[in-house]
């Protein structure tokens, strides 16, 4: 299955300042995670960010919320995005059955998030640049079983470039 501009949400799950310090590979991530968002801007498909336990992990990082535009964080306590109902809510009303996937604990909250999303019919794109966790077995292991169970496997440039799909398009740049 191939992405579509129309069809596509992206979802940054729990990228946060005091989490985000122990991620492995955090400067790539960061690049990536930044590169998606500016992307998405430029096409102008929609950005759901959630942040678990606000209180506890802190805000999402100010470099990343600071390009999201109409960034309206989504509070959670459940592991899986799934499990809020004003996440729920959100991915209802704007109507695209396309979910990308970003953020962390690749091993904890994005995992439960895909198999959720998957349970709900959704077709679900896992960007492996874009998600990290602290230990990088756990990302690797995730990527695979997600992989396994028939989430589509994504690097940030093979979505970007698989949305545009033409160097003619109007937004290549």
């Amino acid at each position: 299955m191939k992405l579509t501009i129309d069809d596509t949400v992206l979802i940054l799950i729990d990228v946060q300042t005091r989490l985000f310090p122990v991620m492995s590979g955090k400067a790539e991530l960061l690049e990536n995670l930044l590169k998606i968002v500016r992307g998405f801007n430029v096409l102008q498909i929609p950005v759901i960010v959630t942040q678990q336990y606000t209180k506890a992990l802190g805000p999402t990082l100010p470099e990343l919320a600071g390009n999201i535009h109409n960034f309206q964080p989504i509070e959670k306590r459940a592991f899986s995005c799934c499990g809020e109902g004003p996440f729920l809510d959100e991915l209802k009303r704007i109507k695209r059955k396309q979910v990308i996937v970003g953020g962390i604990e690749a091993h904890v909250c994005v995992y439960q998030t895909c198999c959720d999303l998957l349970g709900l019919g959704y077709e679900v794109f896992l960007l492996t640049d874009a998600v990290s966790s602290r230990n990088i077995n756990d990302k690797r292991l995730t990527i695979r079983v997600l992989g396994s169970i028939g989430v589509q496997i994504r690097s940030v440039e093979m979505a970007l470039f698989e949305l545009l799909k033409t160097s003619t398009h109007p937004k290549f740049k």
